[in-house]
């Protein structure tokens, strides 16, 4: 039995747990192999570009308290599973499914750094903050730099429409007018070349 005291013991427990996220594929491919991306990748991407381009935000946000919620927003997936932003089923049950997942993963954890967790975890579900609207755009940009720049691959696999991709952006612009306009011109280029379908 290792020698830890309680708090560093759950500490120590909660990071195991954060191992399983590298086993939870995600829809979106990468770019350089023939496989779908996992959860710990996407939410070390969107970390990388919370510092990146956080001076594209419309507001200042605390690029910290971003970088935190990009890491954890996806933890509930480990017991919720991966909910395909497109899948209107699937999201009929979302919400119940990740709260119960967030109770018992976040609860892993020391009470304070529990509570802090949960609570980054609800703001960014919420984005009703500038901080948590910005880590929003930036789980949305992601997949699509993904899609756009592998020719639309999961988009044709999903048979996913341009509007879908549009009316899943239309909050972009309240976080940064540089990276909705930037939105707009990638499903453009996207419908010109036969990535996304028109409907």
């Amino acid at each position: 039995m290792l020698n830890m005291d309680e708090r560093l013991r759950q500490q120590i427990s909660f990071m195991l747990e954060l191992d399983k996220m590298k086993a939870l594929y995600r829809q979106t491919y990468v770019l350089n192999e023939d496989r779908k991306e996992n959860d710990a990748e996407h939410s070390w991407h969107l970390a990388v570009m919370a510092f990146l381009l956080a001076e594209h935000s419309n507001l200042p946000v605390d690029v910290l308290k971003v970088m935190k919620m990009v890491l954890i927003h996806d933890v509930v997936e480990i017991d919720a599973g991966d909910t395909y932003c497109y899948d209107t089923e699937g999201y009929k049950t979302k919400a119940d499914r990740e709260e119960k997942a967030a109770q018992r993963i976040f609860g892993l954890l020391p009470t304070d750094q529990k509570d802090e967790f949960y609570s980054l975890w609800r703001e960014f579900e919420e984005a009703a903050t500038a901080d948590s609207k910005f880590a929003n755009l930036l789980d949305r940009l992601q997949p699509i730099l993904l899609n756009y720049t592998r020719d639309g691959i999961s988009w044709k696999e999903h048979g996913v429409f341009s509007d879908q991709v549009r009316a899943r952006n239309l909050r972009s612009g309240e976080a940064s007018d540089d990276i909705a306009a930037l939105i707009e011109e990638i499903i453009r280029d996207a419908e010109a070349n036969g990535f996304l379908s028109i409907r």
